[in-house]
Order: C-alpha cells, then sequence, then structure tokens
C-alpha cells in the first residue's frame, strides 16, 4: 500500500489512502503528551548519567544499575502507556523531568527505532528497560517485533570509556536459531549506542563476560559496535522522526544510510494521503558504506492529519522503489 503513495516530481500532488493499519496505529497513539525535543543537532543530547530511573510501563523489570560507573537503582511505575508523541527523541528533558529515548526493535528483521519516555538521568537504563518490555499493541500492528526472550530482566549497565556494559539475565541466552541471536543483539547494541556517551556494548548474563551466543557460538565477546551488525540494519535508517510522533514544516529527517551511491528519496504525506514533498536526499557516503544524512524538509500542508513520512530507493535496474520504509506521523500546518 505505501507504494502507491510513492510519485515522481510530476505526480506530487496524487492522492492515495495510508495502509488502515497505520491509521489505526497511530490513532491509537493520539492525545499521549509530548516529552521531548530536538537539541538541534540531530543527536542525541543526554548522555548516560546515573539517578533512578523510572519507564513508564505495567511490566518493567527492575534492577541495579550502573551509568557512568556509579551505582543506582532502576524503578518502575505502571502507566497506560510509556510510548510517546513526542516532537523528537532526543532525549531533551521537560520541566517534570521526563525524556523521549529510542527503544529499537525489529520490523521485517532489521532494527527500527520507536520512541519511549523514561525519567531520571539514567536513561541508558531506562532505554533498556523499555526495549525488554517489547513493542507495544500500535507498534505491534506496525510491524515491530523483539526477539528479546520474554522474562529477560536487566540486572546492570555502567559506562567507561564510550564502552556499555549491559548485564542481563539468563533468559537472554535462551531459545531462537542464529537470526534471532542476531536480531537480539544488534537491539541491545543498536539502543545503548543511541548515547553520545556509548560507542560499544559488552554483554553479561548473571555478572559473568558472555562470549558467545547460541548453539552455534556466535561471538560477541568483544565490544560490539553498530558497524559489527551492518547486517540487522535496514538500507535506510530513520532515527528522526518516530512512529506516532507529531510534526511539521520545516521538518528535520535524519538517520543513516547505506544505499546506491548514497542516494534515496523522501516522500512526505498529509491526512488526506497527499504527497507534499518528494525529494532526492543523500547520505554522506553509500554503496556498501553506511553514511549519515539530515534533510531539512519543507512543505505546505492542505489537510493536517494522519500522514506518512516515507523513505525508499529507486531501483537502479528498472527504477522500481525498493527499499521501503514508512513512518506513520501526525502532520500539522
Amino acid at each position: 500500500m505505501a507504494t502507491k503513495r510513492i510519485a515522481s516530481p510530476s505526480k506530487r500532488r496524487t492522492s492515495s489512502r495510508r495502509h488502515r493499519c497505520v491509521a489505526l496505529a497511530v490513532g491509537l497513539m493520539l492525545g499521549v503528551a509530548a516529552c521531548g525535543g530536538d537539541d538541534g543537532t540531530g543527536n542525541d543530547s543526554t548522555d548516560a548519567s546515573s539517578s533512578a530511573v523510572s519507564v513508564t510501563s505495567a511490566t518493567a523489570t527492575s534492577g541495579s544499575t550502573t551509568d557512568e560507573a556509579t551505582t543506582t537503582s532502576v524503578q518502575s511505575t505502571s502507566s497506560a502507556s510509556r510510548r510517546t508523541s513526542a516532537t523528537s527523541a532526543s532525549s531533551t528533558k521537560d520541566a517534570g523531568g521526563t525524556r523521549a529515548v529510542r527503544a529499537y526493535f525489529l520490523r521485517e528483521e532489521k532494527v527500527g527505532p520507536v520512541a519511549v519516555s523514561v525519567s531520571g538521568s539514567g536513561v541508558a537504563a531506562g532505554a533498556m528497560i523499555a526495549l525488554l518490555q517489547g513493542p507495544g499493541p500500535a507498534e505491534r500492528d506496525l510491524g515491530f517485533t523483539t526477539t528479546i526472550p520474554a522474562g529477560t530482566r536487566l540486572l546492570g549497565v555502567r559506562i567507561v570509556d564510550r564502552v556499555a556494559t549491559v548485564d542481563l539475565s539468563a533468559e537472554f541466552t535462551s531459545g531462537g536459531g542464529s537470526a534471532s541471536m542476531m536480531g537480539r543483539v544488534a537491539q541491545v547494541v543498536f539502543t545503548l549506542t543511541q548515547f553520545p556517551t556509548v560507542s560499544s556494548v559488552l554483554f553479561e548474563t548473571d555478572g559473568a563476560p558472555l562470549t558467545t551466543l547460541g548453539g552455534e557460538g556466535l561471538l560477541i565477546g568483544d565490544p560490539q559496535t553498530r558497524d559489527d551488525w551492518e547486517g540487522q540494519s535496514p538500507a535506510i535508517l530513520v532515527e528522526s522522526p518516530l512512529p506516532f510522533q507529531r510534526v511539521s514544516s520545516p521538518l528535520r529527517i535524519s538517520g543513516t544510510a547505506n544505499t546506491f551511491e548514497a542516494v534515496f528519496r523522501i516522500n512526505i504525506t498529509d491526512g488526506e494521503g497527499l504527497i507534499v514533498y518528494d525529494e532526492v536526499a543523500m547520505a554522506t557516503s553509500g554503496t556498501g558504506t553506511r553514511g549519515t544524512f539530515d534533510v531539512t524538509a519543507r512543505f505546505e500542508v492542505p489537510r493536517p492529519g494522519l500522514g506518512s513520512v516515507i523513505v525508499f530507493v529507486n531501483s537502479p535496474k528498472d527504477g522500481s522503489p525498493v527499499n521501503i520504509v514508512e513512518i506513520p506521523v501526525t502532520v500539522g500546518s
């Protein structure tokens, strides 16, 4: 359905309806309070420093954690939803002390971020707790999944010299084949390396170093970086905006990409499915090397409402759209 809204510049105003699941998922999230902001750099503006962390969820698991090598506690509170419709997930703190961060789940077997809200400055632990809870109902409607086994508990997080060591309960190592094992490691690595203070991740289970995972002996004894898990990243990884956010013009669209000649396209649709923005974008590198992108999209919105940010590549073989990622957003004027 998303491909029907992808158009050449000559068809930028062609009308099309969004997929019902997308509209339903966004509708479920309307009215959730915003809790984040953009720091103007396109990056997470908060480090993973320590304090008590509260993640709004009915199922959060708590434990002892160390962010920046300072011992603190992790506390969970119950709420109807831990998701956020914040305008950014760059960890900007609001007046109530709540921050919007990202948890990276899987969508079509590739990592993809969603916004989650945590309170306190120990945001690395908060993001991990949100990750272990798994995607919410609206996110599952969009196809987000997780391969982290149910019941996995966070026992600790400590960050020293830009290396985060995450201690997880033994459930993390249970069940699933090699694809499941690679997916769960990538989810943790991407979630923790969203923070400027973290460049790589070491794994422990019950306090002991975890050097291999699964029956096929997946090697994870060395610090793991995003580059190590390129195979689990989509061709275009949009890290802002995130699903269910409220957006307007001008809109910053940022992330990473590994596409042919670093080129891809961006469409934005309004509340009636009309394409209001259709432009070519370029990452800093491509064709086998992942680069970054940061685009400011300016557009007019004749019909505010449930829309989408859609990124894709025109196939070098026949020009057809491939590597499509659709992000449902509420588009305002």
